[in-house]
């Protein structure tokens, strides 16, 4: 991605879910800014200390926060419900595809990468709180699928479509039976995500030909999907607050006087600090409330 820096090798668990959000770059905005804003999120909880790291992860911030700013008339992307009924119905549309083309055999590298997709953008629904236990099943089954399907054609033998047994005398029964996608709510600039078609045929083939993901155990099919209601957000735009203390801040001399891009830069090291804060490192926070205070009352940076 041009817009960021190289990413660090100890970010590399983040790098699957920012290679889908490229792909989809041009093609729904909406998903690639959900899966770059997953990344960012895990990209915190993975390496949070490292210099480059940080320097990765706070690009990545920047041209979230800006991205946002952009398509501010984009209900996807300002409203929660509305972006999460986007991505479920996406991934959904993708998983169905990848069913449809197992279960009629014909098994190819674009159908593991589509399964290997939704499986991830199942993942990305986690922007929105917890996952529900139908995602799971679906993502787990999506990610096992893609796996299976990968080591059979690598190993020349022909996939069995579908589950490879059934639950409860259910043979045949697979995540995709009964799974309806969700409410569909309108979307500024972009197409409802119940009439979306996702370019699947599109997709490149998976990045992990010589690395296949190890195949764990068939998961029990799901039988239902209903979309879940989406919890408080964990998004780095909403810090959570950081304890009050009795240090007072020096006032500000009457000779400063700051201009628009100094209070924007104040702004930026306050949003930094909130999002450390957010993650528990109080290192990085105290150290960027500190150049924004320093800006404010010297109108210098430090």
């Amino acid at each position: 991605m041009s817009h960021l820096p190289p990413l660090p090798a100890s970010l590399k668990p983040i790098q699957h879910y920012l290679k889908t959000a490229n792909e989809h770059d041009k093609r729904d905005p909406v998903v690639s800014y959900y899966c770059q804003l997953y990344a960012m999120q895990n990209g915190m909880e993975v390496d949070k200390k490292s210099k480059e790291a940080r320097t990765f992860l706070f690009a990545l911030m920047d041209y979230l926060e800006k991205f946002k700013t952009e398509h501010s008339d984009n209900e996807a992307i300002t409203s929660e419900v509305v972006g999460q009924a986007h991505m479920e119905n996406y991934a959904l549309k993708v998983f169905l595809f990848a069913d449809n083309e197992d279960r009629a055999g014909r098994f190819n590298k674009n159908v593991v990468k589509s399964f290997y997709t939704a499986g991830m953008l199942f993942d990305v629904l986690g922007c929105f709180g917890e996952i529900s236990e139908d995602i799971q099943k679906n993502r787990k089954y999506a990610k096992w699928k893609a796996a299976y399907i990968h080591k059979c054609l690598k190993n020349g033998e022909t996939p069995v479509p579908g589950p490879l047994g059934g639950e409860d005398g259910e043979e045949g029964l697979s995540p995709a039976d009964n799974l309806q996608p969700g409410p569909s709510y309108p979307v500024n600039n972009l197409p409802t995500p119940s009439n979306q078609q996702p370019q699947v045929g599109a997709f490149a083939p998976p990045t992990t030909p010589q690395d296949p993901p190890q195949i764990p155990q068939q998961p029990s099919p799901s039988q239902s999907y209903v979309p879940q209601q989406p919890s408080p957000s964990q998004s780095y735009h909403q810090p959570q607050p950081a304890a009050t203390a009795s240090w007072t801040p020096p006032q500000n001399a009457k000779s400063v006087r700051l201009t628009a891009e100094q209070y924007q830069k104040a702004m930026k090291f306050c949003k930094y600090a909130g999002s450390a804060l957010q993650y528990e490192d109080s290192e990085t926070a105290v150290t960027n409330l500190t150049k924004a205070l320093t800006l404010l009352t010297t109108g210098k940076e430090s």
